[in-house]
């Protein structure tokens, strides 16, 4: 049985050497893992044990910064709310021209691109970000239009109330 500490700096375990290789398969283990034999207070890199390492049940460890328990990319949740707020700013654009769900689809959006981009290999999402921005600036295209379609038809009215006198 072996323990091992995770790149979260938890310790995990125990777990059998079956179970082990079995991290080791799914990438949440490699060779610089640390790991303790079990009755063992010695911590060492799991490429240095030799039922790892060498002989018939060897196999072969990845190298590099995976470690063990790394959790795969996540959808951002900010990226989603955006989404959904560009969604709402368009369907509720003529009846509020948008407000304020296309100023918080806006901040939501860019907040999660900014997210996504500075960490990149726990965050996904980017498309519905950008989908969520789209949505909510063509909301406040539509709000603009909408105010200047409504002025020029009033003021046409205005104008046309000036000539009967």
């Amino acid at each position: 049985m072996y323990k091992i500490i995770g790149a979260d700096g938890k310790e995990y375990g125990p777990i059998s050497a079956e179970g082990l290789r079995q991290w080791i398969a799914e990438g949440r283990a490699n060779a610089q893992t640390k790991v303790q034999v079990e009755g063992s207070v010695e911590w060492k890199r799991l490429e240095e044990l030799p039922e790892f390492s060498a002989g018939p049940a060897a196999i072969t460890l990845p190298a590099g910064p995976i470690g063990p328990l790394q959790s795969q990319p996540r959808t951002n949740s900010l990226a989603t709310a955006g989404l959904v707020l560009g969604i709402l700013s368009v369907t509720f654009g003529l009846c509020c021209y948008g407000l304020p769900f296309n100023v918080a689809g806006i901040v939501c959006s860019l907040v999660a691109l900014t997210q996504i981009r500075n960490d990149p290999q726990r965050e996904r999402g980017q498309g519905l970000a950008i989908a969520g921005l789209i949505l909510s600036f063509l909301s406040i295209v539509f709000a603009v239009l909408l105010v200047v379609f409504s002025l020029s038809f009033r003021s046409s009215d205005w104008m046309r109330h000036i000539r009967h006198l």
